[in-house]
């Protein structure tokens, strides 16, 4: 069913009639498919559903151009970024048209399709907002950092799951919840991730995250646990190039600490709320997406 939802992305790029659009959309790293596979797997394969599945991936393909020239990003899983290739303002306005084009195709879906993707979308504009405000200084507040990760990750998963639901005439909510859990689990774990895994296989340096000036869940927690002297250090290396020693003592700190764990064990609960729900709606496969997102190697 994935290749049915490629083969549409293939056609709205098409429909667009420009060569450049055409060559340079065809120089994205396609990624998991994430929000397609839970769209299929709630509602099937329909024609308005493969729609769906595929306007979701173009808008999450345009957010992840903008992303990239935001966070001043040269790879993208493992290879060169848009806008390393062919500079910031290709990038996006790439990403505007894959934008556009998303919105046009959803006024053929449903009403509230529409209104519920297109609301995911705003909240994922203030969610980047939000993360390039939040990279200016070094933020101690957890509930300021969950905010921002449902914005900018989790309520396009959650609209996801939810427009799947309606298309399948399926209660909304559980599957919302669903998916709301899953956003957050899935980027509460890439932001372990990027203290904990190698940079090879990373695709991009260890630590970035902090270089660039985000203060994920796990320095949040580091930095409740250390003392004055500590403290003053973590922040005085937030968003600044880190030195071989400095990224050790980090990553030390971290370890020895426990605030890994911690964190990993947050993004547990939320993954096994998600479990439950979708036992209960006898959604075994949406169990096994959830299931393997905790048990990724970090």
């Amino acid at each position: 069913m994935l290749n049915a939802v490629e083969r549409k992305i293939e056609q709205f790029i098409t429909e667009l009639d420009d060569k450049e659009v055409i060559s340079l959309y065809a120089k994205l790293p396609h990624g998991k498919r994430l929000r397609a596979k839970l769209i299929l797997k709630i509602a099937g394969s329909s024609l308005a559903v493969v729609k769906t599945a595929a306007i979701v991936e173009m808008i999450h393909a345009a957010s992840l151009l903008h992303d990239d020239v935001i966070d001043d990003a040269y790879t993208r899983r493992s290879q060169p970024s848009l806008n390393a290739l062919y500079g910031n303002k290709t990038a996006i306005m790439l990403g505007d048209i894959l934008y556009s084009k998303g919105f046009l195709e959803l006024n053929n879906i449903s009403i509230e399709v529409a209104k519920m993707v297109s609301n995911a979308v705003v909240q994922l504009s203030l969610g980047e907002l939000k993360d390039v405000s939040l990279s200016k200084k070094f933020n101690t507040d957890k509930e300021i950092y969950l905010k921002m990760i449902y914005q900018k990750t989790a309520s396009l998963m959650e609209a996801s799951a939810g427009a799947a639901a309606l298309l399948a005439d399926k209660e909304t909510q559980s599957y919302m919840r669903y998916g709301k859990n899953l956003g957050m689990a899935f980027q509460m774990i890439d932001d372990l991730l990027d203290i904990t895994v190698d940079a090879k296989t990373l695709g991009k340096p260890a630590l970035h995250d902090f270089v660039e000036g985000k203060t994920t869940l796990p320095y949040i927690y580091l930095y409740e646990t250390m003392n004055e002297r500590d403290k003053h250090t973590l922040k005085s290396l937030h968003g600044k190039i880190l030195s071989e020693s400095e990224s050790l003592w980090i990553k030390k700190a971290m370890h020895s600490s426990g605030v890994l764990q911690k964190s990993y064990a947050e993004a547990k609960v939320l993954i096994e709320e998600a479990i439950v729900l979708m036992n209960k709606k006898g959604e075994k496969s949406l169990s096994s997406i959830a299931m393997a997102m905790i048990e990724r190697e970090f």
